[in-house]
C-alpha cells in the first residue's frame, strides 16, 4: 500500500506545486492523477520516484518510507512521456538494460530470457532486432512498458504514456496497459489530463487542480457525485450545464424558468437549502426535451451529430447550454424546443463552488 502524507512541495521560485496532498493506494490498484496542465500530478510522479525531494511531507510503501531512499533503491519501474529508449539498442537489449546493470545485475543468458517473456506478454517479440528510430509511436510505448515491467518492480509510474500517440491507438494501447498491469499485479499510478483515458482504465482516480486533491473516488462516482463545482465541470464530455438561480419561497428561480424546491428528493440534501443565490448544474443528457415539457422553452442554434445522439445547443436565458438526445428525435436548428430537467439528478453549488445537493 502507497501512503502519500502531507505531501507539499514549493520549488526554489516559490512555486508552491502541491499543497498539503494525501491520498492511499491499495496494493495492485491501477490509479490514475487527473487534471489540467499544472496542477500537480507530474510532480507528485516525481516525488514518488526520487526524482525530486518533498518540501514537507513523507510517502510510505508497506510501512516502509521512501523519501530518503535513493531513487535505485525503491523498487519503482518509470515509463516517461517521450519513451526515453536507447536509439543505438536493439528492442531486445533496451528491454534486456535494466536487468544488466546495477547492484542486482544477472548473467546475459538469464536477462535475455525474461526479456523475451516480457516481450511476448507485450506482443513485441517481432520487433527483437529492430531500433527504436525505425518502429512507430505505438511500437516505441510497448518497448518502453516491457522495459519498465521486465524489473518486476513494486510500483509502477506511467507520465502521460499515450500522450504523442494518435486517437485510434490511444484507445488500444491503453486498454493493454489496463490488461497488462492487471495480469502482473502490479501496483501502477497513470498520469494523464485526459479524463476519458482516466475513466476507461482506472481502479481510482485522484482529480487534482492547483496542487490540492478535489476528489480521490471510483472513477463514475467523479461523474455521478462530483465533490464539488470543479470536479462537475472537469468530468464529462458534453461539458456540464451551469446556471445561476435564487432559492426565494420555495422555489428556484431564474431568468428563464421557475420550478418548486419540491421538485428535488429531500433525502440528497447535504445541508438545508436556505434561501439565496447558487449555481445548478445539469449534465446534457438530463436536460429532457419533450412536447409535453413545462419548465422553459428555447430556441436551438445548433445542432452536432455524435453516432446515434445528436448535441443540441441553444440558451437558458442568457447561459449558453447544451442537451443530448437521441438522433430520432428529429429537432433541428432553429426549432423551439420545449424542456424539463431529470430533476433527481440535477446539482445545486454554492457560488463558491462547494456542493450543498
Amino acid at each position: 500500500m502507497i501512503e502519500v502524507k502531507d505531501l507539499r512541495k514549493v520549488f526554489d521560485n516559490g512555486f508552491e506545486a502541491l499543497k498539503k496532498v494525501n491520498f492511499t493506494i491499495e496494493n495492485g490498484d491501477l490509479v490514475c492523477l487527473l487534471g489540467p496542465s499544472g496542477c500537480g500530478k507530474t510532480t507528485i510522479l516525481n516525488l514518488i520516484a526520487g526524482l525530486l525531494d518533498p518540501t514537507e511531507g513523507n510517502i510510505i510503501n508497506d510501512g516502509v518510507t521512501m523519501v530518503d531512499k535513493h531513487p535505485k533503491d525503491r523498487d519503482i519501474g518509470f515509463v516517461f512521456q517521450n519513451y526515453a529508449l536507447y536509439p543505438h539498442m536493439t528492442v531486445l537489449e533496451n528491454v534486456m538494460f535494466p536487468l544488466r546493470v546495477g547492484e542486482k545485475k544477472i548473467p546475459k543468458e538469464e536477462a535475455e530470457k525474461i526479456a523475451r517473456k516480457f516481450m511476448e506478454l507485450t506482443s513485441i517479440e517481432e520487433l527483437e532486432n529492430k531500433k527504436p528510430g525505425t518502429m512507430s509511436g505505438g511500437q516505441q510505448q510497448r518497448v518502453a512498458i516491457t522495459r519498465a515491467l521486465v524489473q518486476n518492480p513494486n510500483i509502477l509510474l506511467l507520465d502521460e504514456p499515450l500522450s504523442n500517440l494518435d486517437a485510434r491507438l490511444r484507445l488500444k494501447i491503453r486498454e493493454e496497459i489496463r490488461r497488462l498491469v492487471k495480469e502482473v499485479g502490479i501496483t501502477t499510478i497513470f498520469v494523464t489530463h485526459d479524463q476519458e483515458e482516466a475513466l476507461s482504465i482506472s481502479d481510482k482516480i485522484v482529480l487534482m487542480d492547483e496542487g490540492v486533491i478535489q476528489q480521490h473516488d471510483d472513477p463514475q462516482n467523479l461523474y455521478l457525485e462530483p465533490k464539488n463545482l470543479f470536479v462537475a465541470k472537469f468530468i464529462g464530455n458534453p461539458v456540464i450545464n451551469i446556471l445561476p438561480i435564487e432559492v426565494s419561497n420555495g422555489k428556484i428561480i431564474s431568468d428563464a424558468f421557475s420550478f418548486d424546491v419540491k421538485n428535488l428528493v429531500d433525502t440528497r440534501f447535504k445541508e438545508t437549502l436556505t434561501e439565496g443565490k447558487y449555481l445548478l448544474g445539469v449534465r446534457p443528457e438530463d436536460v429532457l426535451v419533450s412536447k409535453d415539457s413545462t419548465t422553459f422553452t428555447a430556441n436551438v442554434e445548433s445542432v452536432e451529430l455524435i453516432g446515434r445522439e445528436r448535441i443540441l445547443n441553444f440558451a437558458i436565458g442568457a447561459t449558453n447550454s447544451k442537451s443530448i438526445v437521441s438522433i430520432d428525435e428529429e429537432v433541428y436548428e432553429g426549432d423551439t424546443i420545449s424542456c424539463d430537467f431529470n430533476y433527481p439528478r440535477v446539482f445545486i453549488f454554492k457560488e463558491t463552488g462547494e456542493r450543498v445537493y
